[in-house]
């Protein structure tokens, strides 16, 4: 009987190399090319994003990349390899790679990796815990081109998502709890989500459920009542509407109702990047205080907490 050698790929969505305009340049612009993040028909979409969003976003956003930049680089690059080391450290026979969706290291060098080490059976792990066609189903496109290049293809098991898995669940829980135990319990939880366009759940992006999903599972699990746990969505872009309530306008109109001391977790970041570290926990903390809000604790992603990397190793274990 064949003997399977199964290997894992953690996938994220990727990072600029650099906290450059240059760098930044080049991500944006393949991110922003996949028809899965922006569906405008090429030909209308492609003069605005290299005629007015590139030359405009790529100074300012390297701008915000070199305000949370680390030493041993971008932040959700640094968190995503810790989080491989990790996971590969608990599974010593089975290879772990790490791949982005856009940047490096590529989905492509990621994937050869595995199949040169012999790899028959390959299990992928978007980093994302809520499926989106914009994030998830990109995962799934991006490895179909991948594999469309070899011969000889290993099987594969797709982790589509894990919003209500238990293990998430405790990890989150753990993460809360340790935050009420440092600052207190807040007048609100806010759990402040990456945005869709409306219109991608109106044509079947069960995402916003999901993350729904996410709240009443943690929301049970924590010792707050449930009308003090809030959901939002951040980081919209472009004119179209996206998914509400958005967090920005919700801290600004919060203390007006008394509430003053606010945490915020970000659920569907697995790791720190800029849009938890530079937009929530600098642009909207400043939001909220300016507003008239008191305290304002940013709870951070799971990233490699020791919780996290048991949720990694349990949902992969779980496809051998």
């Amino acid at each position: 009987m064949k003997q399977e050698k199964h290997g894992v790929l953690l996938v994220n969505l990727g990072t600029p190399d650099a906290p450059t305009s240059p760098a930044v340049k080049r991500y944006l612009k393949e991110f922003l090319s996949d028809d899965r993040v922006v569906d405008t028909a090429p030909l209308i979409w492609w003069p605005i994003l290299n005629g007015v969003i590139l030359p405009i976003r790529s100074p300012r956003v390297a701008k915000l990349y070199q305000s949370v930049w680390m030493d041993e680089g971008s932040p959700l690059l640094v968190f995503s390899r810790r989080q491989q080391q990790a996971l590969a450290e608990r599974m010593p026979n089975t290879p772990v790679e790490l791949g982005m969706s856009y940047g490096s290291p590529s989905l492509a060098q990621a994937i050869d990796k595995l199949l040169s080490q012999g790899v028959t059976h390959l299990v992928v792990l978007p980093l994302y815990p809520q499926y989106s066609c914009s994030t998830s189903a990109a995962v799934w496109d991006g490895v179909a081109r991948v594999l469309k290049g070899y011969r000889r293809l290993p099987s594969v098991s797709f982790i589509r998502d894990y919003a209500e898995h238990p293990a998430y669940i405790a990890a989150l829980r753990h993460s809360v709890e340790r935050a009420f135990d440092q600052h207190g319990q807040p007048d609100r939880l806010l759990l402040s989500f990456h945005g869709i366009p409306k219109r991608y759940a109106r044509l079947g992006d069960d995402y916003p459920q999901r993350c729904e999903d996410t709240l009443r599972a943690l929301s049970a699990s924590l010792p707050l009542a449930p009308d003090r746990i809030m959901l939002t969505y951040q980081s919209r872009f472009g004119r179209e509407p996206w998914l509400t309530p958005y967090t920005d306008e919700t801290l600004k109109a919060l203390p007006a109702q008394g509430v003053k001391h606010i945490q915020v977790i970000c659920p569907g970041f697995s790791a720190d990047c800029l849009e938890t570290l530079e937009e929530i926990k600098e642009q909207n903390r400043e939001i909220f205080l300016h507003a008239g809000g008191e305290k304002f604790e940013y709870i951070s992603a799971l990233n490699d907490d020791s919780a996290h990397i048991d949720m990694m190793q349990e949902l992969v274990a779980q496809r051998f």
